[in-house]
């Protein structure tokens, strides 16, 4: 394989102080037994990432030195180690953030030790033209995708699929009402798979014009949160018999919580997918589940076979991620960030990777 450019983050500084862009050059002969190299077409940010590149808070912890950020992404399998099974070169494939969970269980959900000890924190990530990773990193992506529509998938794809459908008994289904919050790649992703089996989707935004876009993706109903300050008594009021909202798929964490569990009917669900909010957002009345009981659930990621059940959904379905209107080349990783941490950006920010 030809030399290539990785990013590698030297500290945790901000990304525009510790990403730096070096020259990446790795070769099969480096390739373990159980090891996969991956020709990288294309990867995608999360706000994980711009966190990350930061140390927030301390809410990530620490990173490998020289790691390479990012854990979504997209390309073609170029070789594959002597223990290695179900991959061959030529193949698709689509990275998984969490791939220090024990490969005998398909069914195991990462927590948040795996999520600090994967991709783009403690082992190398997608923001590279090459990437050698364990076979329990990558799975086949779906036929009918680009890599740069596929490199959506890893986080934002699998942590909307597990809320929406993680709970046997429980999966969201024709005819249900989901609220959704903002534009964010969880978010939309919820939103595609949600309308994608008939469910009746409510998304919060706080500008018109991505409210339009909401309804164009199918959105049945779009509050303005700037606005409409108890939005989640405004959702609950559209649903049949103002019962309230079958899921909440809350990415904000403390700040939205009270607002969710106005919205939410009796015996509905809750899932806390993500912290946009601020982390000091006060004492959050989990009272108020007692008075309108529900399941308040957190999802972190998902399991491999609810990664491989996404993939299959997106065939079926015809699902096409949405992304972002900017896409950046991988000289332009510092811009992309940028974007994400000035929300300029509209569900998923991607980056095409050329070889």
């Amino acid at each position: 394989m030809t030399a290539g450019k990785k990013w590698i983050l030297t500290g945790q500084e901000g990304y525009d102080t510790s990403l730096q862009l070096v020259d990446s050059d790795i070769s099969t002969d480096q390739l373990g037994p159980d090891d996969v190299l991956v020709q990288l077409q294309a990867a995608s940010l999360n706000y994980r990432d711009l966190v990350i590149a930061k140390n927030d808070g301390g809410v990530t912890g620490s990173i490998t030195p020289n790691v390479v950020p990012g854990s979504d992404g997209a390309g073609m399998v170029v070789a594959v180690g002597s223990s290695v099974t179900g991959l061959g070169p030529g193949d698709r494939v689509i990275t998984y953030l969490a791939p220090t969970l024990p490969p005998s269980d398909e069914t195991a959900l990462p927590g948040a030790a795996e999520i600090f000890a994967g991709l783009g924190q403690r082992l190398d990530g997608t923001l590279a033209n090459q990437m050698l990773i364990t076979q329990h990193g990558v799975i086949k992506g779906p036929s009918n995708l680009t890599p740069v529509q596929a490199a959506t998938l890893t986080c934002s794809g699998l942590t909307a699929w597990n809320a929406l459908f993680g709970v046997s008994g429980r999966e969201i289904k024709k005819g249900d009402w989901v609220l959704v919050q903002g534009t964010g790649g969880v978010s939309i992703a919820a939103l595609q798979f949600a309308v994608a089996v008939g469910a009746n989707v409510i998304a919060t935004t706080s500008s018109e014009e991505k409210a339009e876009r909401l309804k164009e993706l199918g959105a049945r109903h779009v509050i303005n949160y700037k606005e409409t300050e108890d939005w989640g008594e405004a959702a609950k009021k559209y649903t049949p018999g103002e019962k309230g909202v079958d899921m909440v798929v809350d990415v904000a964490g403390n700040s939205s919580l009270v607002q969710s569990l106005a919205a939410v009917r009796t015996d509905g669900i809750i899932c806390l997918v993500g912290l946009l909010g601020k982390f000091d957002a006060g004492t959050i009345p989990m009272m108020s589940a007692l008075w309108r009981p529900c399941i308040v659930r957190g999802v972190l990621l998902g399991s491999r076979k609810q990664y491989r059940n996404l993939v299959r959904f997106v065939e079926e379905k015809a699902v096409v991620p949405v992304m972002d209107d900017v896409v950046f080349g991988l000289e332009d990783v510092k811009e992309a960030y940028k974007r994400m941490e000035e929300q300029k950006h509209f569900s998923k920010i991607v980056i095409k990777i050329e070889e």
